[in-house]
């Protein structure tokens, strides 16, 4: 391990962050960051639980003088989405993150930082060590898989957990505390392809340079989806000319604004001229709407082999379903609240294409803080994807965590971040998902809040976490956890 935030203060918060940054802990690669968690628990004689989720959870008992105080739960997810450059050669599976720091950012090179959620992770065990801080008794809860899904949340077993109070560690604005927010699923749909052989010459469409970002905390901003944009291509393309398509591919998780989308295609070639013209149309066009959203948009058709030859394409009739799914299908915004101005209430993101075997496959994040208004989006995609032939399913379902009018606990971190920082804390909701929501259902009674530093364009390669943002919600943290001795 490398020790580019060595110096930095909290230096037990920084210390721990770097570690969890050493150890390759994407979604659905999370046993070895689950066992981490656990040689921590044992090496400092703490009561702990892993299951077989590699959820983890970790006890210590309160400190003197707060042995009668309410149990509180520091809950936060030890998974990252693993976003990266195309340019950048990275192995999220084996490979540690490359810490960098400008100025007081710290970046990882390339790819996805992880401060979503790893700084939660380093914030918990940071306060797990520290003898010398006043606290009740704490249950730490370390889920797995929550940025695809929230299965680890989904399958905690919490019959055992004795908390009153929760500090969801897993929000990025400080200064926000955060009492409420979207439910949501994934959504997918399958459309069949044939493959026949068409004559002409290979190309590409390559489509780069957006800003992406979480299709949650960002969806509000406009930004281009780079899916949606290859389809539009696609379809001005096939407005004049007989264009065959190989492989249409886009985007890396469905919960990230896709930044780039790729597709192989086939062109006759006298056809060529008149395809870089359309693409150059496009790209004024799209320069346009974008201008202020994702300013620095590349659309490039290059030309891969100028022989005219045989090649393999999907069926045409089978590409167009693919096209009018490309098209047709609702994204973005779809309902804003009418009880919180500015809240966005219902959205979706296209966030997958890939090119399979025998299918075009389409995956979108839903999300919505009206349960039949996440039912009713399910519903169009099913019935659009039906529609043309093809299938659909949803899966990793989670409900939305409702706002409680009564909380001890948000007027506890609202007290505590007036006296530490003289101005008054925001209370929200987001439309982002958050585990608070699976968790209140299984423990109704608890009282929840979720605070965190600043971390800036998560799910993106460009994710940079604050330093002096995670020294002062490390400092509110620990206040909070000193103020709630009754």
């Amino acid at each position: 391990m490398s020790d580019i935030l060595k110096g930095l203060e909290p230096e037990r918060v920084f210390r721990y962050f770097e570690e969890i940054c050493a150890i390759p802990h994407g979604s659905g690669n999370e046993k070895a960051i689950s066992d981490y968690c656990v040689a921590f628990a044992k090496s400092h004689n703490l009561w702990f639980r892993q299951d077989e989720a590699n959820n983890v959870i970790i006890r210590k008992p309160a400190s003197e003088g707060y042995e009668d105080a309410p149990i509180v739960m520091l809950q936060g997810h030890m998974d990252m989405v693993c976003e990266k450059n195309s340019d950048v050669d990275f192995d999220f599976e084996k490979e540690g993150l490359k810490l960098r720091i400008v100025d007081d950012m710290i970046y990882a090179s390339g790819t996805t930082l992880g401060g979503d959620d790893g700084i939660a992770v380093a914030y918990a065990l940071a306060i797990l060590e520290d003898d010398h801080l006043a606290h009740p008794e704490l249950e730490v809860v370390i889920t797995t898989d929550e940025e695809v899904g929230m299965d680890g949340a989904r399958a905690l077993d919490v019959s055992d957990l004795k908390a009153k109070y929760l500090l969801n560690l897993d929000n990025e604005e400080e200064g926000q505390i955060l009492t409420s927010c979207a439910g949501g699923m994934k959504s997918r749909a399958a459309i069949p392809t044939r493959h026949v052989e068409w004559e002409g010459v290979s190309a590409v469409i390559r489509i780069s340079g957006l800003k992406g970002g979480h299709s949650g905390a960002e969806i509000h901003c406009g930004r281009a989806n780079a899916n949606r944009l290859l389809g539009r291509v696609l379809m001005n393309l096939n407005k004049e000319l007989n264009v065959g398509v190989r492989e249409v591919n886009g985007g890396m998780k469905d919960n990230a604004i896709p930044r780039e989308a790729e597709a192989k295609i086939v062109l006759d070639p006298e056809d060529i001229q008149r395809a870089m013209e359309i693409k150059n149309e496009f790209v004024a066009a799209i320069a346009d709407e974008f201008a202020v959203s994702d300013p620095d948009i590349r659309i490039e058709l290059n030309v891969e082999c100028n022989e005219n030859r045989q090649h393999t394409i999907i069926h045409p009739a089978d590409m167009e379903r693919a096209l009018f799914v490309f098209i047709q299908s609702i994204n973005g915004i779809q309902t804003m609240s009418m009880e919180l101005p500015g809240l966005v209430e219902s959205s979706l993101n296209l966030g997958i294409v890939r090119t399979e075997e025998d299918n075009v496959n389409f995956a979108w994040a839903i999300r919505s803080s009206k349960k039949s208004l996440k039912y009713l989006m399910s519903d169009q995609l099913q019935y659009l994807a039906e529609f043309v032939g093809g299938t659909y399913w949803y899966e990793g379902e989670y409900p939305h965590w409702s706002f409680k009018s009564d909380s001890k606990l948000r007027e506890v971190v609202a007290s505590s971040y007036r006296d530490l920082f003289g101005k008054e804390a925001r209370i929200e909701a987001i439309h982002a998902g958050l585990e608070c929501g699976l968790i209140s259902e299984k423990m109704p009674d608890l009282d929840i809040v979720a605070i965190g530093p600043d971390i800036h364009d998560i799910h993106t390669p460009g994710e940079h976490l604050s330093i002096p943002s995670v020294e002062r919600s490390y400092r509110l943290i620990c206040d909070v956890l000193s103020r709630l001795k009754a």
